[in-house]
């Protein structure tokens, strides 16, 4: 694939991170008071000749639902010769964000008879953004937000729904605030964030149900049902009007605002009851309304800063002092050869998959710990972190852009970014040891939320600029493509993660976040997307439903919600393996109505 022009040093730079298995997030997420409590304790388009083309661009009269503007599309309409051409010269197929450009590369890097093979290597490229998304934010960011709100001395209830919320849903927003940029791939995050909201709440929430038939906490439920029900009819009457004003995007960010004081006001109500109870019975045996989720104990894999086997392997009698060296390389090394062993080869395979990514992230990203005794504090791997990591942000920000200006038009950005860091990190290393963290350590945690954050960015501007290749290649709406590749793998690891919760006897867990995660990816996805677009562009943003298919998805999830919000209370809040196979039928025929409207099978009457 070419890279961009001028942006080859990014592109090496971003080349070397996709790769990798994602690790689910398990709960970092806004919940209900009760799970709380357990985790913490998408230009006009006229007739026209372009200047310099022999192509008379026309609008289609077929293009259907997917968007009749959306001149790139056009490209397969011309002769195998002179796709190359077109894609070139016509502004509509410019890359504007991104490192690569994927319609070039189809198109003019590629013979016509090996155009198979050319989406081939783009599908194996998107599955390795997914999975360098899911690493990074896993294994990186919300870590890192956690020792943040460790840092800051939050209340559990205010992490869950804050930071680790942001963390947990965070390849989610990047990806709502990437293809919010431009207006053509907008249908890209109305797609994905209405199709993961009906991804979770019908095939998670079904499958919990499905392996473990279960009665949810009343309060919570309704509670996290009608916020979620609120922000998806608000989006809709954004879609029924177009657009969207600053002040309606700062309201989804105060709406989830008054989610978050609402769950810590109703955790506080629940803690004080549950004191109240628990006074006159402190020597006696829990009454029945004291029993609850928040007495089921937190399974073990839940427990993520448990130092496995550490002690077992410090020798004996004399103290073991590694040297500087010893220190960065065994920081680097992110095979444990204890957890090799155990494992089977197809973990040993995808390990080896995954070495690469994580080297790099090792290398640019660090982590701080709170639970550890020197906080995860690894002096030349942290001093390293001072040079890679600012140049990391200034290669990967707006695809760099900018790290790659010369200031008077002689000194790069990026040399002086790099000379700043060479100077903090001497700093450092002369005024620290190797055993002893520095005071200000927990700056490191700022820096390594930053960091990770733009590798998610770069990520996931890739993702949506390579499924709009997909989308011009195959003639196929936004968002389709939204609702099924974004949405699925964007949520495919929070699946299994509550699947194996609920598995282990903890679906009341599993079913939480399946609601509460939702609720921020919606508000903060298109809030906060429509607020940067709008900032950039000084004006109102666009959101229009591409044809019937965007108000069959918003419909579809406005129903499942009304479909929960009416007949779980009628089950008494029991979730039997017989909802979980209606609510997995759901979506199975929502998706058949949405690909056969798609495909023109279904259309409104008259066109």
């Amino acid at each position: 694939m070419p890279v961009r022009s001028g942006m080859w040093a990014s592109a090496g730079l971003l080349g070397l991170v996709l790769g990798g298995i994602p690790l689910p997030l398990v709960l970092c997420a806004s919940l209900e008071p009760e799970a709380v409590q357990e985790l913490f304790t998408y230009g006009s388009l006229t007739n026209r000749t372009r200047p310099g083309t022999n192509f008379q661009v026309q609008r289609s009269l077929t293009a259907g639902p997917k968007g009749a503007a959306d001149e790139c599309r056009l490209v397969m309409n011309q002769s195998v010769e002179r796709r190359c051409t077109f894609v070139q010269n016509t502004p509509d197929c410019s890359q504007d964000d991104g490192f690569i450009d994927y319609l070039q590369g189809v198109f003019c890097h590629f013979q016509p008879q090996l155009l198979p093979l050319a989406i081939l290597l783009d599908v194996f490229w998107l599955l390795f953004l997914f999975m360098a998304l899911g690493i990074t934010a896993s294994k990186f960011f919300c870590p890192n937000l956690s020792a943040i709100s460790t840092s800051l001395r939050l209340t559990h209830n205010v992490a869950g729904v804050t930071f680790l919320a942001f963390g947990n849903g965070a390849p989610d927003v990047f990806s709502a605030v990437a293809a919010f940029t431009h207006p053509r791939t907008a249908g890209l995050a109305i797609g994905a964030l209405f199709g993961a909201g009906i991804f979770v709440t019908t095939v998670v929430a079904g499958s919990v149900a499905l392996v473990k038939p279960f009665t949810v906490a009343s309060r919570p439920f309704l509670r996290d049902v009608v916020f979620y029900m609120v922000a998806v009819f608000w989006t809709f009457l954004i879609l029924f009007r177009g657009r969207i004003s600053l002040g309606e995007s700062l309201g989804y960010l105060s709406l989830y605002l008054v989610y978050v004081f609402t769950v810590i006001v109703s955790a506080y109500i629940y803690n004080r009851q549950k004191q109240r109870l628990n006074g006159p019975l402190q020597n006696g045996t829990p009454g029945p309304d004291l029993v609850s989720d928040s007495d089921e104990e937190i399974p073990n894999f839940l427990n993520q800063n448990i130092q496995d086997c550490e002690n077992e392997y410090q020798p004996l009698l004399l103290p073991y002092i590694e040297s500087t060296s010893d220190i960065l390389l065994s920081s680097l090394n992110p095979v444990d050869s204890r957890k090799w062993r155990r494992k089977r080869w197809y973990w040993r395979a995808a390990k080896v998959f995954k070495v690469p990514l994580e080297v790099l992230l090792l290398l640019t990203v660090p982590v701080v710990d709170p639970d550890k005794e020197d906080r995860d504090w690894k002096r030349p791997l942290n001093c390293l972190h001072l040079v890679t990591g600012p140049l990391v942000c200034v290669l990967t920000f707006k695809s760099g852009e900018y790290g790659l200006h010369y200031i008077e038009g002689e000194f790069p950005v990026w040399a002086l970014v790099l000379l700043v860091g060479l100077f903090l990190a001497a700093i450092v290393f002369c005024t620290t040891s190797n055993q002893q963290p520095p005071r200000y350590h927990f700056l490191f945690s700022l820096l390594g939320f930053v960091v990770s954050a733009m590798w998610i960015n770069a990520a996931a501007t890739e993702v949506v600029s390579l499924l709009r290749a997909v989308g011009v290649i195959f003639n196929l709406s936004n968002t389709v493509l939204g609702l099924t590749l974004l949405a699925w793998g964007n949520s495919i690891g929070d699946c299994f993660s509550d699947i194996t919760i609920a598995h282990q006897g903890y679906p009341r867990m599993a079913i939480s976040a399946c609601f509460g995660g939702i609720i921020f990816n919606m508000l903060f996805g298109v809030g906060l997307g429509c607020l940067v677009q709008m900032l950039h562009n000084h004006q109102p943003v666009k959101l229009e439903a591409e044809g019937l298919l965007g108000w069959e998805l918003a419909g579809a999830l406005g129903l499942s919600l009304v479909c929960s919000f009416i007949l779980v209370p009628l089950q008494c809040f029991h979730l039997s393996r017989v909802y979980g196979v209606f609510l997995l039928l759901f979506y199975v025929a929502f998706l058949l109505v949405a690909l056969l409207t798609e495909f023109g099978e279904i259309r409104l009457g008259g066109a």
